[in-house]
């Protein structure tokens, strides 16, 4: 009962407002992680920087001096550092939202993503297999809903239908764009002789040529579907969210085409809720986790609040030949102010009074305590002292008896 009155205790502080702004960063942080999903690179990255912030964490709790200073340094760049280490995934990132805001301006019947039907499916499933046994170089980039116009160098604009004849004609060696990449948007080729971003990653690319390069490397900056032909061994791969393999039959090549335009621009009786929970769920989870944390540590970690604790009253040295026989009150009560974060590692042991009785004098003597008998920790300001004085009996130190060998 106890857990639920704090857990009720808690969501009334936090109030309407509080929610509606945990759910809007939420929302920001699973755009940003949804835009680090497409390189596993970046995603290492992120992950390494969420285990560099739970280590300060601990740090704090246990007192561990050098590693907090050393990690807060760390932190006083990290925001610099972000912007370099995810420039492209920011960009990305800000270039869906751009898209999403002129989509929601666009009539219903414009929003929808082009699909393929069948007939340009086999079309490109039967052509490509055709040039990979052929042993034809080709590499066709299939739009999805990502922008990539800031992708692609130079290429010529075609506009043409999409059809077996031009695909082979493209890509016939003696053929100008040949070397370059078509770009196919709904049932129309849009460009050829297109020039791609090359992936650095040498790891997914074993004794591979310049057109998986290029194919892996848009792959890894937008959400397009890549299919390329090696000239050298006839085979026939795809590239999407940074990762490429081969495929080896078109009824494979129909199959990747489907499910990639069945999720680009998914069908109606597939949009439910269950939909929308179960897709990407852990991006979800954990961007709600980290939505609460930094509401706690910034919003809410942020207001400044009155804590009062009850403190000991201790002394320092007294003259030799003195010692204090009574403490009236023995225990003062301090209220401290500071921001609710400041004191989410907070011990009452962490604040200490100390009198300094060094020119104490025999008798009762009422001391005023002043603000700097108080030690507490960093961050925090002293509101008051009650009772502001105590009470000492000071008396003649009891000689110890001699003791005679």
């Amino acid at each position: 009962m106890d857990a639920i009155r704090e857990w009720v205790s808690l969501l009334a502080e936090i109030g309407f407002s509080g929610l509606f702004d945990i759910l809007l960063v939420t929302l920001m942080i699973y755009a940003f992680l949804a835009a680090l999903k497409r390189t596993r690179r970046s995603g290492l990255i992120f992950t390494g920087i969420l285990i560099v912030g739970a280590i300060y964490l601990i740090a704090r709790k246990l007192n561990l001096l050098l590693t907090v200073s050393l990690l807060q340094g760390f932190f006083a760049v990290f925001l610099v550092a972000l912007v370099i280490i995810f420039q492209e995934d920011l960009r990305y990132f800000f270039e869906r939202v751009a898209l999403w805001w002129f989509e929601r301006r666009l009539p219903l019947y414009e929003r929808k993503s082009a699909r393929f039907l069948r007939r340009e499916v086999e079309i490109l499933a039967r052509t490509l297999s055709d040039l990979a046994r052929e042993k034809i170089g080709a590499l066709v980039v299939i739009r999805g809903k990502d922008s990539i116009a800031r992708h692609l160098d130079g290429g010529e604009e075609v506009r043409g239908l999409l059809s077996e004849p031009l695909l082979k004609s493209i890509f016939d060696p003696h053929s100008i764009g040949h070397d370059g990449a078509v770009v196919v948007g709904g049932n129309l080729i849009d460009k050829l002789g297109v020039h791609l971003p090359l992936s650095t990653n040498l790891e997914k690319l074993p004794g591979s040529g310049t057109r998986h390069a290029a194919a892996l490397g848009l792959s890894e900056r937008s959400d397009a579907l890549c299919l390329v032909v090696s000239e050298e061994r006839g085979t026939l791969s795809v590239a999407r969210h940074g990762d490429i393999r081969m495929v080896s039959t078109p009824a494979e090549v129909a199959e990747v085409l489907e499910a990639f335009y069945d999720e680009i621009s998914p069908p109606s009786e597939k949009s439910s809720w269950k939909r929308f929970v179960v897709k990407n769920y852990r991006e979800k989870l954990i961007s709600f986790f980290l939505a609460v944390v930094l509401w706690i540590v910034l919003g809410y970690g942020a207001q400044i609040v009155n804590r009062t604790f009850e403190v000991p009253v201790h002394y320092g040295p007294l003259p030799s030949s003195l010692t204090v026989a009574r403490i009236d009150p023995p225990k003062v009560l301090v209220t401290l102010s500071g921001p609710r974060r400041a004191f989410a590692l907070f011990k009452p042991g962490d604040i200490k009074l100390s009198l300094q009785l060094w020119d104490a004098r025999k008798g009762q003597h009422d001391f005023f305590i002043p603000s700097g008998a108080l030690s507490y920790p960093g961050g925090l300001q002293l509101e008051d002292i009650n009772p502001r004085k105590v009470a000492l009996d000071i008396e003649d130190k009891i000689p110890e008896p001699k003791s005679y060998p």
